[in-house]
């Protein structure tokens, strides 16, 4: 069985999308139908930068959708594979979940686009700058960033946003209760501990307001039943029922994103075979969660070609 996976914050990069948008016009469609959505230039950015623009939260979430469905587009489009024939599951890592509903056909990619660059604003504009920070934490496993958390945070908001692997979880919340976070992790028992370069501390209660906005938005908007069952990050188990779904992506804006679970889960479920979509961050992860698992990263017009005639 096999899962289609779509990478979030961080795998944004200027560049990204431009030698494929020259090798497929499904994947240049994509990119002029985002702009064309956003009224915005986006894929221009993505091409040529500068790169603190991308990097902004309401850039850098539309722009990593956009290149994994441009990705999606070239293997669906031309390379023939359809989803529900190719893949058990889709999952994303928390922006790329709404990249994975928009692949497995319950929002539309103009739709998907809106609410991405939506969302990107009400999170940066929930906490003022150098409010709030977010930490990796290195060598710690869930229970032992937990443990790291709850020390360090002393009437602040410090609490985990990411269990993204047996070794790797991020933390979250107020700078001063990161920054203690990271002085006591290796006492506590991580290897190492460092600053994530994020303009807000995503996933966690810091961004209720964020929560709300998003709220209101899917509220007004129609959701589909996924094609293929989405694995959710805020419950890491298949759902399929919109308005499931629709309260899940809300209660995600504040909620961890329990990837090593959901990878876990859909392992335990019979999926021995995990596609990333448009980057290379999340097939890392899934190899440390599930080594025996089949690991592939779609990203180039040959990568495609070859997944292509691999499913054919």
């Amino acid at each position: 069985m096999r899962a289609f996976i779509f990478p979030g914050q961080g795998s944004q990069a200027v560049g990204m999308g431009a030698a494929l948008a020259g090798a497929s016009r499904a994947a240049r469609d994509v990119f002029e139908t985002v702009d064309e959505a956003l009224g915005q230039n986006l894929f221009r950015l993505m091409r040529e930068g500068p790169e603190e623009e991308l990097k902004l939260t309401e850039n850098a979430q539309p722009a990593i959708m956009a290149n994994a469905l441009a990705v999606f587009a070239a293997l669906t489009v031309e390379g023939g594979v359809s989803l529900e024939k190719a893949a058990q599951f889709v999952a994303g890592h928390s922006l790329g979940e709404y990249s994975a509903l928009c692949a497995a056909g319950s929002f539309d990619l103009p739709t998907t686009a809106k609410l991405l660059k939506l969302r990107g604003r009400a999170m940066q504009a929930a906490v003022p700058v150098g409010v709030g920070a977010m930490a990796a934490l290195l060598g710690a496993n869930l229970e032992l960033a937990r443990k790291i958390a709850d020390a360090a945070a002393q009437g602040e908001v410090c609490t985990v946003a990411n269990d993204n692997d047996p070794s790797q979880v991020v933390i979250s919340g107020h700078r001063q209760a990161i920054e203690r976070a990271i002085e006591m992790a290796k006492d506590m028992g991580a290897k190492r501990a460092l600053l994530l370069p994020v303009s807000a501390p995503f996933h966690c209660p810091l961004m209720q307001p964020a929560a709300d906005a998003m709220a209101e938005a899917l509220g007004r908007t129609a959701i589909a039943a996924p094609i293929v069952p989405l694995f959710a990050n805020v419950t890491a188990a298949a759902v399929a029922d919109p308005d499931v779904i629709r309260g899940q992506l809300v209660e995600q804006v504040t909620g961890m994103v329990r990837w090593r679970e959901s990878v876990a889960n859909m392992t335990a479920t019979g999926a021995d075979e995990f596609v990333e979509l448009g980057g290379k961050v999340l097939g890392g992860m899934v190899k440390r969660i599930a080594p025996d698992a089949k690991v592939t990263s779609v990203v180039t017009i040959e990568d495609i070609e070859t997944l292509a005639k691999e499913i054919a």
